[in-house]
C-alpha cells in the first residue's frame, strides 16, 4: 500500500513518532525512568566504623561490594549489619566493627578470646555466660571493650547456717554458816539459755578467701545457779571446845573483840531480807562495820553461837554488831548488850 500510496505511509508514521513522543513525555513527568537511565545515579549510605560516623555516595549494589569500596575486608568475627549479602538503599546504615583480642577470665581460667562485642555486657551474652543474681563483671557491664581489656566474671555462692546453741547459767556461791566449812550444796540449779546465731559464708570462685558474717542473739536468757558454801565448821569446834571453858575456846580464835550488839530479822522496817553478800538474813549472819571486822570473816558470840560477817548497816559503824535473828521475839529477848566476840582463825 505504501507503493500505491506514499502520502498514507508517511501520514501513519509521523502518527506513530507523536504517539511515543507523547509517551515518553508521561513518563518523564510521572519519574518512571527506566533502569538504564538511573544506574549510573550514586545513593547515599551512612556508614559507622568504631567512634567513627560519616555518609558516602556509593553505586555498590550489596553491603559487600561497599564495604570493598571502602577498603574493608572482614574478617571471621568480625560484627557487620546488615549481613554482607544484603542489598543497599537510599540511607541504609552499614556498621562495621573489627573483632579485637580480650582476655577473658572466668574464676580461675583465663581464655584468650576475640570478640566484635560493643561492651562488656555484649561479650557477656556473646560467649552465653549466665549471671547469678549475686554474680559480679569486673569492670561494669556497661563498660565499652576494647584491644586487649581484662574482663573478670566472678561467681559468689551462698551458705546460711542457723545454729542454737546451750548457754551455760552462771554460778553464784554464797555463804552459809549453817553447812559444814567446806561443804558444798546446790541449793537452785539453775537452767541453761539458748543463743541463737546465724552464719553466712559468701564464697567467690576466684581464688579469694570466703567472707564469713555472724549474727546472734540471746533467745532464752540463762537462770544463775545457787551453790551455798559451809562456814560452819571451825564454829562447831569451837562450841565443843567452849563447853569446857571460854579460855580453851580463846586460843581458837585469833582475837577478842568487846563490841555492843544488838538484834535484828529479816523482816525489820527498810531490810530486803538480802545481805550486801547476797545471802539471805537470819540467825548465824550478822552486821559489822567491814572497816574493824571485814565481810566474810567467820566469828563466835558467846550465848549466840557460831556466825558470819555478812552484812553491813548504817548505824553500825566501830566497834559495834547487829546480830540477825529468824523471828522478832528472839530478836526483842536479845534487845542491845556487850558481848565478846571471838574472830575464827
Amino acid at each position: 500500500m505504501i507503493e500505491r500510496d506514499h502520502t498514507t505511509a508517511t501520514y501513519v508514521a509521523s502518527s506513530v513518532l507523536a504517539l511515543g513522543l507523547v509517551i515518553a513525555s508521561i513518563c518523564t513527568a510521572r519519574g518512571d525512568v527506566p533502569a538504564q537511565a538511573t544506574a549510573t545515579q550514586p545513593i547515599v549510605v551512612s556508614f559507622t566504623s568504631g567512634a567513627a560516623q560519616a555518609e558516602y555516595p556509593t553505586h555498590a549494589r550489596t553491603v559487600a561490594e561497599f564495604l570493598k569500596e571502602r577498603n574493608v575486608a572482614p574478617a571471621p568475627g568480625d560484627y557487620v549489619s546488615p549481613a554482607l549479602d544484603a542489598e543497599l538503599s537510599e540511607g541504609v546504615r552499614v556498621a562495621y566493627r573489627p573483632a579485637v583480642p580480650v582476655e577473658l577470665r572466668l574464676g580461675k581460667r583465663r581464655l584468650a578470646v576475640r570478640s566484635a562485642a560493643a561492651t562488656v555486657a555484649d561479650l557477656i551474652a556473646e560467649r552465653g555466660i549466665s549471671l547469678g543474681r549475686d554474680d559480679r563483671a569486673f569492670p561494669g557491664p556497661e563498660t565499652p571493650l576494647r584491644a586487649r581489656s581484662v574482663v573478670r566474671i566472678v561467681h559468689i555462692s551462698h551458705i546460711t547456717k542457723r545454729l542454737v546453741n546451750s548457754v551455760a547459767p552462771p554460778v553464784r556461791r554464797r555463804l552459809d554458816a549453817r553447812l559444814a566449812l567446806g561443804e558444798m550444796r546446790t541449793v537452785d540449779p539453775g537452767r541453761s539459755g539458748l543463743r541463737e546465731t546465724i552464719v553466712r559464708v559468701d564464697r567467690r570462685d576466684d581464688g579469694t578467701p570466703p567472707r564469713v558474717t555472724r549474727a546472734s542473739r540471746l533467745v532464752r536468757a540463762p537462770r544463775p545457779a545457787i551453790v551455798a558454801i559451809g562456814t560452819a565448821a571451825r564454829g562447831r569446834e569451837f562450841v565443843e571446845v567452849a563447853r569446857t571453858g571460854l579460855d580453851a575456846a580463846a586460843r581458837l580464835a585469833s582475837k577478842a573483840m568487846t563490841m555492843i550488839a544488838t538484834a535484828y530479822t529479816a523482816g525489820c522496817y527498810g531490810c530486803s531480807g538480802i545481805t550486801a553478800m547476797g545471802l539471805h538474813a537470819g540467825h548465824g549472819i550478822v552486821a559489822v562495820d567491814p572497816r574493824v571486822i571485814p565481810l566474810g570473816t567467820k566469828l563466835y558470840v558467846p550465848g549466840y553461837g557460831p556466825a558470819l560477817a555478812g552484812d553491813i548497816g548504817g548505824n553500825i559503824r566501830g566497834s559495834r554488831i547487829d546480830l540477825g535473828f529468824n523471828s522478832l521475839a528472839e530478836a526483842i529477848r536479845f534487845g542491845r548488850r556487850e558481848i565478846t566476840v571471838y574472830v575464827m582463825r
